[in-house]
């Protein structure tokens, strides 16, 4: 549960070739951007090339759990980056006090998985081996329409998924000049409608995005709320994302720092790592029985 979560957390922090002026309709006509719009598009190709930055992040569903992340990440060529997080509070956090679990998860991101480290107590029930290996491929096999849209998440998840999510909002607006950790930012708002951005955002077929709806309606989520504050170079400096969930109210917050700062990101050692594929098989764990607590969530 707590390496799944894990997966939650960094998917729930493209390049445009919009120039800010106005975008290319289909049949070749300009169309014209609010200001607002406009603004966003520039903070989205400003976002796209700074290509990396340092991500605190903090997660809440409901009672579910509670969970705080830091770290590093870049994109471009698919997700990189690494997090240490700390489950805080929540049902998660008390199951892995009740099984002697550290209440900790090294994760490690690369393109085509990740990586979970849930400390020395684990490695006692996983014959010695430190990390668990999550291929996106397989955790998009058995947990059907959600994990299939979480694979595409993930491979996304940056900075600019939100200044995108805002875009995709019907009533985004600028709230207004504050302050976010003592320097002067500029705040939007706007809501989104999930599934709709679902279909506009992802490779799902038809089926999938059926499917994946209903997982939605099922998990009682309509609607996100996204707040974005941009400083003077137009990179988002603090994103809160809020959802209501059958679980409670999801809350997302993460704040970004130093971008463009290096980022170097290695699996771990062979020897030192369990395939999540062949802990299921030995576990004799049906497909979804694992990853599905998190994914519908996310």
């Amino acid at each position: 549960m707590a390496a799944a979560a894990a997966l939650t957390s960094v998917a729930a922090c493209g390049s445009s070739s919009s120039s800010g002026k106005g975008d290319k309709a289909a049949g070749g006509e300009t169309i014209h951007l609010s200001p607002v719009a406009a603004v966003l598009r520039t903070a989205e190709q400003s976002t796209d090339k700074a290509d990396s930055a340092k991500v605190r992040s903090t997660l809440v569903i409901g009672d579910v759990m509670s969970m705080s992340g830091n770290g590093t990440m870049r994109w471009g060529n698919g997700l990189t980056g690494s997090l240490a997080i700390t489950f805080t509070g929540g049902k998660i956090a008390e199951a892995m006090h009740k099984v002697g679990a550290a209440p900790s998860v090294q994760a490690r991101y690369l393109p085509d998985a990740y990586y979970a480290s849930l400390g020395g107590t684990s490695a006692e029930r996983l014959g010695g081996k430190h990390w668990i290996k999550y291929s996106y491929d397989l955790l998009a096999q058995v947990s059907g329409a959600s994990g299939s849209y979480l694979k595409d998440q993930i491979r996304t998840a940056t900075p600019t998924q939100t200044v995108k999510l805002l875009l995709a909002s019907h009533d985004v607006e600028k709230v207004g000049q504050e302050t976010v950790s003592g320097v002067r930012m500029t705040h939007y708002a706007g809501t989104v409608n999930v599934a709709d951005f679902a279909g506009r955002s992802s490779n799902l077929g038809a089926d999938q995005l059926a499917a994946l709806k209903k997982q939605l309606d099922q998990a009682g989520i309509a609607t996100e709320t996204v707040d974005i504050w941009l400083n003077d170079q137009n990179l988002p400096v603090k994103k809160i994302e809020k959802a209501a969930t059958t679980k409670g109210e999801m809350v997302n917050t993460a704040y970004y720092s130093d971008y463009g700062v290096p980022v170097t990101t290695e699996a771990p050692p062979a020897s030192d790592t369990l395939d999540f594929a062949k802990l299921m098989k030995s576990s004799g764990l049906p497909n979804g029985t694992a990853t599905g607590s998190s994914t519908t969530t996310s």
